[in-house]
């Protein structure tokens, strides 16, 4: 019996994760986050929403997980996440069949929902100690790594999703809503004007705090601004303050390991450029440094869970986070930036620097959600093993060239 069925109440509840999973999510715009919360804010209808799509969100990824090896599966922190879905899972059904029009019960289930938030707040390292665990134990093979670069980037991407809508609800309705005075104008997550210089230079003030803790000095920031579209106002965008905050925060802990590594005791350190640029289609953050680069062959590493640069530090809640060691943050750092259709890309120098790049859409009707769903194409690919290279592997002694004349 697999691992997720014995985590089971009974076995009604795993019949209906099976019914679930038959459905796709619904994928959301930014925009349709946005006049739902701006104009026809109603906590009945987001309730209603809520009960049937969190549990097609959890039950579409729980399907997956069981897909795993099942040594993975028996590991005492993918276990410890299964639970948080099953139960999670529990909870939000048992809002099924209730009367939407009972004020008790649309209460108790924003209620609900706050505490399925907390509830999964630690899914990402408790997931990343999962594998951890399975790979000091087992090892890996190429297949098996494969396997868990596709099932990470889905299951985080569904996590991102599922915390969206947890988020907005919470924000919006919410027992102890209130108004940030510093962005008054914001609906629930999303800001309408998030002015990106101000997010930028924010992640930058936090990494060089941490960066001069640890190397008692930090390279400064270099910022220019193109508005293509309106030369003389600052670039605003819809968009997700918190997700953007994520990636700039991630490529300036990189930017500035890279630069004081390289330089050492240096007096003096190049700065950071950042370059931000509002098209008619995208906006786009470059993050350039001169810490040296890294070689091409490494480039696809940098977005492999669990590769690190530096040593995986100890997890301790007492002490600041680290600078780098956990090798989750390039990779999470890339699906804050494709859930809304974006894209991040690395674009290295060895020997000279790294060119970072954030690609947001500019327009809010085109930033759709990009969600994970379990299907047969999700399932062959777990099961499908990997097929051989069709492409010549390049020999490091070269072949006898007089061979070939006597052929």
């Amino acid at each position: 019996m697999r691992i997720l069925r014995a985590l089971m109440s009974n076995n009604s509840i795993g019949k209906l994760v099976d019914h679930y999973s038959r459905y796709s999510p619904s994928p959301l715009s930014i925009k349709q986050f946005l006049d739902f919360g701006s104009e026809n804010a109603c906590e009945k209808t987001s309730f209603m929403f809520l009960r049937e799509e969190l549990p097609v969100r959890l039950a579409n990824i729980m399907k997956e997980i069981n897909l795993l090896p099942d040594n993975l599966l028996r590991t005492p922190s993918v276990r410890l996440v299964q639970s948080w879905y099953v139960q999670s899972l529990q909870d939000i059904l048992e809002f099924k069949e209730k009367d939407s029009d009972s004020d008790k019960v649309i209460s108790n289930f924003t209620d609900t929902v706050i505490k399925v938030r907390n509830r999964h707040n630690d899914v990402v390292p408790t997931m990343a100690q999962g594998v951890v665990e399975y790979k000091e134990t087992y090892g890996t093979d190429p297949v098996t790594s494969q396997n868990m670069q596709y099932f990470l980037d889905r299951f985080y991407m569904s996590r991102i999703s599922i915390r969206m809508l947890l988020n907005q609800h919470t924000l919006l309705f919410g027992g102890n809503v209130q108004v940030n005075p510093a962005h008054p104008k914001q609906i629930g997550s999303i800001d309408p004007y998030c002015y990106v210089t101000e997010v930028v230079k924010d992640a930058y003030e936090n990494a060089r705090d941490l960066c001069d803790r640890y190397y008692m000095n930090s390279p400064d920031l270099k910022l220019e601004e193109f508005n293509s579209k309106e030369p003389n106002k600052p670039i605003t965008v819809v968009y997700v303050p918190s997700h953007l905050y994520h990636m700039v925060f991630e490529l300036f802990k990189n930017a500035m390991r890279a630069t004081m590594e390289l330089y050492g005791d240096a007096m003096e350190y190049p700065p950071v450029h950042v370059r931000i640029i509002l098209g008619t289609e995208d906006l786009t953050v470059k993050v350039s440094d001169r810490g040296g680069g890294v070689p091409l062959r490494k480039i696809d590493r940098l977005f492999t869970y669990t590769y690190s640069t530096a040593p995986r530090p100890q997890m301790d809640t007492s002490r600041a986070p680290p600078l780098a060691g956990y090798g989750y943050g390039l990779p999470i750092s890339r699906l804050y930036a494709r859930y809304f259709q974006g894209d991040l890309k690395l674009y290295s120098m060895e020997g000279h620097g790294t060119d970072a790049v954030i690609y947001i859409r500019a327009l809010s009707t085109e930033s759709i959600e990009r969600l994970p769903v379990y299907n047969k194409s999700a399932w062959k690919h777990y099961k499908t093993m990997q097929e051989a290279d069709d492409w010549c592997v390049p020999s490091k002694e070269p072949k006898d060239m007089t061979t070939f004349r006597s052929m």
